[in-house]
């Protein structure tokens, strides 16, 4: 069983009842700059959020499903697929005064499959930059939390690819 939101919900299974494995997701962040320990606190709340993917930084020789990287525009992303992609961590919105966990986080979120949310209040993470300056909840709630768990928990439907501009 899985906690979400004060509530017991079934963990995903495999068709033989099984509980299914995390999809592993590796992310190379060696070129976000400043905001590496942001990205990596970022991918540590989607893993304890969720059970389904599991994100972990790339190891050499590997090819990383999610590149990471520093801009001075706006926090940004491209998905390729569903866990795949590019996020930008975007110094316009650091030096506007955003999170640069909470930017990290919904990044990530839209890698996961998640759209924005707006407006929306901090208590959504997908709320991005509507929550204003002072939001610096990072963790997903509930409704985002189990999309993610749908998207990763069972059959992976190919998703078309998406550029999220926050």
């Amino acid at each position: 069983m899985l906690w979400t939101g004060g509530q017991a919900v079934a963990a995903p299974q495999e068709a033989d009842g099984r509980p299914l494995a995390a999809r592993v997701l590796t992310y190379d962040a060696s070129g976000s700059a400043e905001f590496a320990a942001a990205v990596a606190r970022g991918a540590a709340i989607w893993n304890e959020s969720v059970s389904s993917v599991d994100l972990v930084p790339v190891q050499a020789g590997q090819r990383a499903n999610i590149r990471v990287v520093a801009d001075d525009g706006w926090p940004r992303a491209q998905t390729t697929s569903l866990g795949n992609g590019t996020v930008w961590m975007g110094r316009q919105a650091v030096n506007e005064g955003y999170n640069t966990i909470r930017i990290a986080a919904h990044e990530l979120g839209h890698i996961l499959g998640l759209p924005d949310i707006k407006p929306g209040p901090c208590s959504s993470l997908m709320s991005g930059s509507t929550a204003g300056v002072s939001c610096t909840n990072p963790y997903p709630n509930s409704s985002e939390r189990s999309r993610v768990e749908s998207a990763f928990g069972g059959a992976l439907a190919a998703r078309a690819p998406a550029t999220y501009l926050d």
